[in-house]
């Protein structure tokens, strides 16, 4: 039975906080609010005065927990490596268990736990979306034409799509018998907001020449349910991805989403020992597109007389993971790129899972930062391996009045190949 770790277990991770206050600098949150309640070591002794009943869960103490993006920022700084992201997360669920889901947090587990409710909600969005939503200029999104419970007016959004990326294809696509297997997590975004990516990453995969499974089975990783404390939604879809996963033969587990990768790869170990036989299988897509030889055939590939200008933003549940170097080969590898790092590319965007929902305003200011940094780089284009980011990057963009285009960097991939 899949169990997230309680507050109480983190008694020995929490003693080792000696409040040096390193993680300041590097906390996101603290950057666009400058109070001690939203730093890591504010937090920190939140929880522990919480587990010594020395604080009560009253709205100062809610509102400190709420203000973090979970991006493990303050934990790559950290002199004892305290998991403040892990912390702060099983702290949410106590206080669900304590006080109950906000009304958003119960939305969001009805509808991830719910694959067919999920399914009806985006392709009816899909096909109302001229109803529902107002086109902006130039690609860079939609806005909603009426009032939405919790999304901020000011919030720019994807289209979702009339035919969720899974049911455009079957659930096994054959290659060469020489060559891995793969089992295609395509995660929430890919499937519902941007299937163009999924075919860019098939388009990829194919000219490879990999088994390819798409699992019609497969529901949400469960991050965002992590991000609102509801951990029985967590659980819950752990163990249906599980059995899922069970029931196909494959090589390799491979995500475009840097959220999917952290769940599957980071969380779902820490679950139970049934978890365990997965986590040397999950792979980002472009850690095996390299593996695999993909960035020397792009670079054989002419180059492109007119290129464009790219710089890549770091997802933070891929920077954390150590995953930052294979990306950044695959875009310099391709042929009608130019590649420009900007600065601070491996900043939080302010996205954040449920937290630009309840903190849209300061989630606009973190994501501020980087739309400048992305200006600054003279870039064209923004690409990134995590679909949430780019809703976020794409709505701080129009925000600051720019005119670069967020993208996944599968899209650029299928743009290069025959």
């Amino acid at each position: 039975m899949a169990k997230l770790k309680k507050l109480e277990e983190f008694r020995e991770e929490i003693d080792q906080c000696v409040k040096c206050g390193a993680c300041r600098a590097h906390c996101p949150a603290f950057g666009a609010e400058k109070h001690e309640g939203r730093v890591a070591r504010g937090k920190i002794a939140l929880a522990n005065a919480l587990l010594d009943g020395e604080v009560e869960m009253e709205d100062r103490f809610l509102l400190d927990m709420s203000q973090c993006l979970l991006c493990g920022s303050c934990y790559a700084q950290c002199p004892n490596k305290v998991p403040t992201e892990e912390i702060v997360a099983a702290t949410r669920l106590k206080i669900a268990e304590q006080q109950g889901l906000s009304t958003f947090g119960k939305g969001v587990a009805t509808v991830l736990k719910n694959q067919g409710l999920m399914d009806l909600l985006a392709k009816g969005g899909g096909k109302l979306s001229s109803l529902l939503f107002k086109k902006l200029p130039d690609n860079s999104g939609m806005r909603l034409r009426f009032p939405a419970p919790f999304i901020s007016s000011k919030r720019t959004l994807p289209c979702l799509s009339d035919t969720p990326f899974r049911d455009r294809h079957p659930e096994q696509i054959p290659g060469r018998a020489e060559q891995p297997t793969i089992l295609f997590f395509t995660g929430c975004g890919i499937n519902y907001m941007y299937p163009e990516s999924g075919e860019a990453m098939l388009k990829a995969l194919k000219f490879l020449g990999v088994n390819i499974i798409i699992p019609k089975g497969q529901a949400c990783c469960g991050l965002p349910a992590v991000s609102a404390g509801a951990a029985e939604t967590v659980e819950g879809l752990a163990e249906q991805n599980l059995a899922e996963l069970g029931k196909h033969a494959c090589d390799y587990i491979v995500t475009a989403c840097a959220s999917c990768n952290a769940g599957l790869g980071k969380i779902y170990p820490q679950l139970g020992e049934e978890f365990a036989d997965y986590k040397d299988k999950v792979k980002d897509i472009f850690v095996f597109l390299v593996e695999m030889g993909f960035a020397e055939q792009l670079a054989a590939l002419p180059k492109a007389a007119e290129r464009k200008k790219v710089t890549y933003h770091d997802p933070c549940h891929l920077r954390t993971r150590g995953i930052t170097k294979e990306p950044r080969q695959i875009l310099k590898a391709l042929p009608q790129v130019d590649y420009i790092e900007m600065e601070a590319a491996g900043t939080c965007c302010g996205l954040g899972g449920t937290y630009s929902v309840y903190h849209y305003d300061t989630s606009q200011k973190i994501g501020g930062k980087k739309a400048n940094f992305i200006a600054e780089s003279g870039a064209e284009l923004v690409a990134t391996d995590c679909p949430g980011c780019i809703m976020q990057l794409q709505d701080s963009i129009n925000h600051a009045g720019g005119g670069q285009r967020a993208v996944h960097i599968l899209d650029l991939v299928a743009e290069a190949l025959p």
